[in-house]
């Protein structure tokens, strides 16, 4: 059973190995969390092999490659974010907390799979144009959008409603930065609907509007981690 106990009213040895505990965990989980952000350079990196004439001009492809880095940069940064977070998480349910690593998995696993698509396209450009080649390179480009829908305008909303939820019973941030996550969930899941049903453009403003409450949350949560740290007094700290 979690306990809710002051750490402010503990010796100070005490206070200071659970404000020491703390930071073990909320600045490499800030770190990780501004590491998430490292890929918003690919909308631009990725522009020319969603061309449809990309597969006859030969040329230098360097841009997917980093492109392709940055994504699985990020897909590790976010399984780490959930399996450092989940020894304090667990303390106030542990079946969120898997869930929320899971969740994590999951995403890097469609991030993965995303970047195969793509540098299979590009290996295909790279042998030279031809007719069967053209239709299966645009297919592997078209297999990373779907999977980058599902990857990263869905999973996201599950990721920052259970962290969100777990944040808020447990106090360890400030609850108006847990709410954001909680909100967040719903207009990203919405935006991914609308995409998927053609309401909207993938790449358009409103679709990326719909993410921003998400992007917010994760941002500011990364920045609060590594500068102010979980506050002490939590329930999940004391526990």
């Amino acid at each position: 059973m979690t306990r809710n106990i002051n750490t402010e009213a503990l010796p100070a040895t005490l206070q200071n190995t659970a404000i020491n505990a703390g930071r073990k965990i909320s600045l490499p989980a800030g770190i990780f969390y501004l590491l998430t952000f490292v890929s918003i350079p690919t909308l631009s990196l990725y522009a020319p092999i969603h061309e449809p004439d990309f597969i006859s001009h030969p040329g230098n492809a360097n841009n997917i490659i980093i492109g392709g880095m940055l994504e699985i940069i990020v897909a590790l940064a976010g399984i780490a974010t959930a399996v450092i977070l989940y020894p304090l998480l667990r303390k106030q349910n542990n079946t969120l907390a898997l869930g929320l690593v899971a969740s994590r998995v999951l995403e890097a696993s469609t991030m993965f799979a995303g970047v195969a698509f793509l540098l299979t396209a590009l290996d295909l450009h790279q042998n030279g144009p031809e007719t069967d080649t053209t239709a299966t390179s645009r297919a592997f480009v078209i297999l990373y959008d779907r999977i980058f829908l599902l990857g990263q305008g869905f999973i996201p909303a599950i990721n920052d409603l259970l962290l969100g939820i777990l944040l808020y019973k447990s106090r360890l941030v400030p609850p108006a930065l847990s709410v954001i996550g909680i909100a967040g969930a719903f207009p990203l899941v919405a935006g991914y609907i609308a995409i998927l049903f053609g309401f909207v453009d993938r790449i358009s403003p409103l679709a990326g509007l719909s993410a921003l409450p998400v992007a917010v949350f994760e941002f500011s949560l990364g920045v609060y981690l590594i500068i102010k740290g979980f506050k002490t007094n939590s329930h999940c700290m004391a526990g």
